[in-house]
């Protein structure tokens, strides 16, 4: 269970299944009626409330939502820790001058599992939480707890255009751009990169598969390309043989696959099993997994791909404070993952209590133009900042982190990327679109 944190001191996260059942021993936890502090605690154990914009005598409280396990576990671990990477900056940060305590949950790619998840960190009374990654987890858990309970939810690597529109009562951003930005460049690429005039996709069959596939489809036939079929396909399978067979029966000029690494391995060995592997093929940010060309036991070479690239300000310090932490390069949604989290501690910080409400509220005020910049290298003093009521934006690793009025983000960078022989990603260009 948690313990009473001293000042510049983090609590390392705990899975949400060991903490079940024990929200009333965590200091930081709920204040006994298992919501999420909303009736004027701070959240820190004392019970004063004092949500004045000005103290730093207080915890700040976050939650995260990652998928562990499951068909995006070998993503969302690495994403997991780019959520978590604040806290250890912050910890050896003097500037730093609040205690901080944050829980890990595991969605397991699922969404029944993301809203159990979902609710441990409401019952311990987690006023923010970073996630969920995949889309259809992120949609369940938003509909069914966060915006019920009033938390803001962030997510850095959920992009249906569906999550745009949801009835959010403003609680709900995200660090990554919408798949509405994506169809479009997986378009130009599959055009102007790859020659392309008739396209297939083949969807993982949930909302990122399907709107990304939609998306991309209305855009490479308003710019004159014939799209000749669209084959959806489960999650797990023990074969795609029969879904490549129908998706590929009309020759086209490239596939589009979206989908996520562990149904991507079978998928692919699959295709390389009964397919010359001459035909372009364009993947997306779900599977942009180093290990790929490894796992499937083929180099890949006609498989590109386009993803949400880390082009911040704050990039090169991400990278390094990363590779420090973890020994490891940081990947896909790795950086956008330590923005939405930095995002949401700045907003507590200035609304001055762990209150859902209250820290939506100061979500665009802390991170849109306008005021002091604060940048990953400066998390600690942007927090002071924050409590003392300066004007602040936070400009990251993953983007200037710029919400609209939707809490989407306004413009993007992509990586058209490439997988290296023997593991890796390569960038084949960096693709600028708002």
């Amino acid at each position: 269970m948690s313990e009473r944190l001293n000042r510049r001191t983090v609590l390392r996260g705990l899975g949400v299944a060991g903490m079940a059942g024990l929200a009333g021993c965590s200091s930081g936890g709920d204040n006994g009626d298992g919501g999420n502090g909303g009736d004027g605690s701070d959240g820190d154990g004392d019970g004063d409330g004092d949500g004045d914009g000005g103290s730093t005598d207080r915890t700040l409280r976050q939650g995260v939502l990652m998928p562990e396990t499951g068909d995006l576990a070998s993503l969302g671990t690495a994403i997991r820790d780019g959520a978590i990477l604040p806290f250890a900056v912050l910890e050896d940060d003097e500037d730093n001058p609040f205690e901080l305590d944050y829980t890990v949950g595991d969605t397991q790619t699922n969404p029944n599992a993301g809203v159990s998840a979902a609710n441990n960190l409401n019952n311990q009374g987690y006023p923010a939480v970073t996630g969920a990654a995949s889309s259809e987890v992120s949609i369940a858990v938003y509909e069914n707890v966060l915006v019920p309970n009033g938390i803001v939810g962030c997510s850095p690597a959920s992009t249906s255009p569906a999550i745009t529109d949801l009835e959010d009562n403003g609680l709900i951003y995200r660090t990554p751009p919408t798949d509405a930005l994506q169809g479009e460049v997986l378009s130009q690429v599959a055009m102007e990169r790859e020659d392309a005039s008739t396209a297939a996709t083949l969807y993982v069959n949930n909302s990122y598969g399907q709107l990304l596939s939609e998306s991309f489809s209305s855009a490479f036939e308003e710019n004159g390309g014939t799209v000749q079929t669209t084959v959806a396909f489960e999650q797990s399978q023990s074969s795609y043989a029969a879904r490549l067979s129908d998706v590929l029966a009309d020759d086209p000029d490239i596939l589009i696959v979206i989908g996520y690494p562990e149904s991507g391995i079978q998928l692919f060995r699959d295709y390389y099993s009964n397919y010359d592997g001459s035909l372009p093929i364009l993947v997306t940010d779900g599977l942009q997994d180093s290990a790929l060309p490894s796992e499937v036991g083929n180099a890949m070479e006609n498989v590109k791909g386009t993803a949400p690239l880390a082009a911040g300000p704050g990039r090169d310090y991400f990278t390094e404070q990363y590779q420090n932490e973890y020994d490891s390069e940081p990947g896909v949604f790795t950086s956008q993952a330590f923005d939405a989290t930095a995002v949401c501690l700045l907003a507590n910080a200035a609304a001055g209590e762990n209150d859902g409400a209250a820290i939506a509220q100061e979500m665009q005020n802390v991170a849109n133009p306008g005021g002091e910049e604060v940048m990953p290298s400066t998390l600690g003093e942007g927090l002071a900042m924050a409590a003392e009521g300066t004007e602040i934006q936070y400009v990251g690793a993953s983007s200037a982190v710029d919400f609209d009025d939707n809490g989407d983000l306004q413009a993007a960078t992509y990586q058209y990327f490439g997988f290296e022989e023997g593991g890796g990603i390569r960038t084949i260009d960096e693709i600028q679109y708002s």
